[in-house]
């Protein structure tokens, strides 16, 4: 998952939902500043951050619109005065091919799964690599952050070999 957040607490509160609603949390990357857009600045404030978070069990891929449709009601229940977000969280998976996001905005390279939610296709791999597409938001283009996800590929692909479990 992709936690941006408007502030240490907001973080905080939100990995702790997340862990109490999906298990152990096995690893938490550093801090990305969110500076590509302002997207989320009229609702969350300046100088957001990013953290990717993944979790020890491994869920299977047909939960992903579930998974969506509950991190959009954990940013309910964290938000600030007015009901503005203080965090927005980002479901997704890892496979050995790709790395797909759960969004609620529909667009072309976006196929509807259920209950209004789509299948973002963010980074595929190809050439010992995951490599952006036209469409891929800036801040997943980045080289850090494709390392990133290529160092939880390899980590994914050494859970597959020890039999990780799926719930």
């Amino acid at each position: 998952m992709s936690l941006i957040a408007s502030g240490e607490e907001a973080l905080h509160l939100g990995v702790e939902e997340l862990a109490a609603l999906f298990g152990e949390i096995d690893f938490m990357s550093g801090r990305f500043p969110f500076h590509f857009t302002n997207y989320y600045e009229e609702e969350m404030g300046p100088a957001l951050f990013r953290h990717f978070v993944t979790f020890k069990e491994l869920i299977p891929i047909p939960r992903l619109p579930e998974i969506k449709e509950t991190t959009n009601c954990v940013e309910e229940r964290l938000a600030g005065p007015g009901g503005k977000r203080r965090i927005n969280i980002d479901p997704g998976y890892l496979c050995l091919q790709h790395v797909i996001l759960g969004t609620t905005k529909g667009y072309t390279h976006r196929p509807y799964l259920r209950n209004g939610i789509y299948a973002d296709l963010t980074l595929i791999y190809r050439d010992k690599s995951f490599r952006p597409l036209e469409w891929t938001y800036p801040d997943y283009r980045e080289d850090d952050v494709i390392g990133l996800f290529n160092q939880l590929r390899r980590k994914y692909a050494e859970d597959l070999k020890e039999g990780a479990t799926q719930r």
